[in-house]
């Protein structure tokens, strides 16, 4: 019922643009956001995406915490507040729900509770911690026609949409390798993995389409990894993790090979986290950030010598002008949030769709699987529970 707001919205608007789609006379979106001060807070400005969207009204905000609350009631000058975001959901009915906590534990009851109100949802990511619980998310999200975007938002990223056009027009040749690097901070390995590879996991399949199967090696302090190593991150609940050296490779439906990679000891040699796509007559890096970064490189051969030559990609063009004003992550997550918007006028999936979250999950959970049982797992992924929820 509530999709006929959304009717008219086109590509391409700014903030203000909004209102014009909709016609002056139409009522507002109501949108709510939901955090937890102190089990994973408001996530990367999650709190504050709804901000200069003039058809767009931020109704209230949620936070069991009585300090945060009072705090993300004035950050986000929401007229309301609620300790228990179910009472607020209830009360307001909200038509657009931030989900912003990047703790996961709390994920799939907040995204659940919106949904059976008929809300959209924007979620911060990962997704959820199990795959079981991402699949009841979209399967209630289908059944109630709403749309979910998750803050992949690299995947909205106006020069990563062109590059995929590029490479599909032969910019690097036929796509055969793409080489994944985590960040490998002090995070490096499992921790490194959900945190930051789902990003970069959500890109490989941009690229390459779906993973048929992963192999893996995870090592723990020099050893193969057991799941009774498995713990808890010490900074934010993301599920269990194990290992602090992670190498996997997967086999694409395309046939291209995926290999993934964090290691700390590996930081200074693989560079800055991000993405390698090799083709057969250049390759391309991505350099993961907000904004992304791109740089291309062509190689020819000189008598006997190879001459490899890297640059800023596009070279010709000024590199990401702002987004409504925004920059940074605030325009990262605009550019997601407009899609998301239009996806819902348009009843399609969002670019950055909770389908390609799940897909993304499932993408590292396989490679805990290959690494504990040391065999080669055939994705999509059987069993839907953690793969190492028994030392949980």
């Amino acid at each position: 019922m509530r999709r006929r707001r959304f009717v008219g919205l086109t590509a391409g608007m700014s903030a203000a643009g909004f209102a014009g789609a909709w016609g002056a006379k139409r009522e507002k979106l109501r949108a709510a956001v939901i955090g937890h001060t102190g089990r994973g807070d408001y996530g990367h400005r999650m709190d504050v995406v709804f901000r200069g969207l003039t058809d767009v009204e931020l109704v209230a905000v949620a936070d069991a915490d009585a300090q945060g609350r009072e705090a993300a009631r004035k950050r986000t000058g929401a007229p309301r507040a609620y300790a228990d975001y179910t009472e607020m959901l209830t009360k307001e009915k909200p038509d657009l729900v931030s989900v912003a906590p990047r703790w996961t534990d709390q994920h799939h009851s907040m995204a659940m509770a919106a949904l059976r109100e008929g809300a959209h949802l924007y979620m911060e990511k990962p997704f959820t911690p199990t795959l079981a619980e991402a699949d009841e998310i979209l399967s209630l999200a289908e059944e109630k026609n709403c749309k979910i975007a998750v803050a992949h938002q690299m995947g909205a990223d106006p020069h990563i949409l062109r590059l995929k056009k590029e490479i599909e027009n032969g910019l690097v040749g036929d796509l055969l390798e793409i080489r994944v690097y985590g960040k490998m901070d002090a995070r490096a390995g499992g921790e490194d993995m959900v945190v930051l590879g789902t990003h970069l996991f959500d890109m490989t399949r941009y690229f390459a389409g779906d993973a048929l199967w992963c192999t893996a090696r995870v090592l723990e302090k020099g050893k193969p990894a057991r799941a009774a190593d498995a713990r808890e991150s010490k900074k934010e609940n993301i599920g269990p993790i194990v290992g602090d050296a992670i190498y996997a490779h997967f086999s694409m439906e395309g046939g291209v090979n995926v290999t993934y990679i964090s290691r700390g000891a590996q930081r200074e040699s693989a560079g800055g986290w991000g993405l390698e796509l090799v083709g057969s007559t250049a390759r391309v890096r991505i350099m993961a950030n907000h904004p992304p970064t791109l740089y291309l490189m062509e190689s020819e051969w000189r008598e006997e010598e190879r001459v490899d030559r890297w640059g800023r990609w596009p070279a010709v063009e000024p590199y990401h002008a702002p987004e409504d004003g925004l920059e940074g992550n605030y325009a990262a997550n605009r550019r997601v949030v407009k899609d998301w918007l239009r996806a819902i006028a348009e009843d399609r999936e969002p670019i950055c769709s909770g389908y390609r979250a799940m897909k993304a999950l499932e993408m590292i959970h396989a490679v805990w699987a290959a690494g504990l049982t040391g065999k080669r797992t055939e994705l999509p992924l059987v069993a839907r529970g953690h793969p190492l929820a028994k030392v949980a």
